[in-house]
């Protein structure tokens, strides 16, 4: 049976709107345990805006700066298989529903997800297990975590402890729970001269220092596991697809980490891995 994008989507969107801030759009995401949102103006769609964006662009303030411009849309009359291959295409989470520029809804992984969920599939997940995967150590600083996160281009990392054994797991959506908005004020020296100039010394007389404001996200200096989801909902690599789906589902997680018999990890399924068996 085609199940229509419009069946799936969420009708009743939370949006930011342009111009905004990025503590607007912080305060959302926090408020609504979202990871993205659609950016209107005057009720059109102008952009999209993720946690993911906030936490590359920590001292970027202004929306119009942080959001993604002129964002991929999908007709409310598509099929769900059509909005799953774009996702995939695009490697993005989420897709305005739009019906002559104006934004009707929004389709996400988790949507597609929940749809799997009461397809009743039985076939085993292994295929779709990212055996590929960056654990942290539980008592590693959340700021290096998020940098971590960001190098690797993850969204979620296991925790390991030292015995090697899986005691958690941090998403972006924890570490951006506990940041903080940080002020402060510094100092640029901008010289007249040019660097290229034989008599650049010259222009150290007429040196201006400039003070300006920065406001940057902050996480405290403090370890993973004081931070990390502690009760880890997991899967054995012979679970079924639709079973993983309904845990996605009821825990709103986007990750399952996969294990051994003896808790070692052994993999990582994907909410966005998971879609894939809609394409086929």
């Amino acid at each position: 049976m085609s199940i229509k994008v419009e069946d799936i989507m969420v009708k009743d969107v939370v949006c930011a709107t342009v111009p905004g801030s990025r503590d607007d759009v912080l305060a959302i995401l926090k408020s609504e345990r979202v990871s993205g949102i659609p950016v209107v103006k005057d009720g059109r769609l102008v952009g999209i805006v993720t946690r993911t964006d906030l936490l590359k662009h920590p001292e970027e303030e202004q929306l119009a700066l942080i959001m993604t411009r002129d964002p991929i849309t999908i007709s409310p009359e598509s099929d769900i298989t059509d909005a799953a291959k774009v996702i995939l295409a695009e490697n993005i989470r989420r897709l305005p529903v739009v019906t002559d520029d104006t934004l009707m809804g929004l389709v996400t992984v988790a949507d597609l997800v929940g749809a799997i969920a009461d397809m009743g599939l039985k076939d085993p997940i292994e295929d779709l297990v990212q055996p590929d995967l960056v654990a942290v150590w539980d008592e590693t600083p959340l700021p290096v975590v998020m940098e971590i996160l960001r190098l690797s281009n993850r969204e979620a990392s296991p925790v390991l402890n030292s015995k090697k054994k899986l005691v958690g797991i941090i998403t972006e959506r924890d570490l951006l729970g506990v940041s903080e908005i940080e002020d402060s004020v510094e100092k640029s020296d901008m010289s007249a001269a040019s660097d290229e100039d034989a008599w650049a010394w010259e222009g150290m007389r007429d040196t201006m220092n400039l003070y300006y404001g920065v406001s940057r996200i902050k996480l405290p200096e403090v370890p993973v596991k004081e931070v990390m989801i502690k009760d880890v909902i997991t899967a054995f690599r012979r679970s079924e697809i639709s079973d993983c789906a309904k845990k996605m589902r009821r825990n709103r997680i986007d990750q399952i980490p996969v294990v051994t018999a003896h808790n070692k990890l052994a993999g990582l399924l994907l909410d966005r891995d998971l879609i894939r068996v809609l394409t086929k």
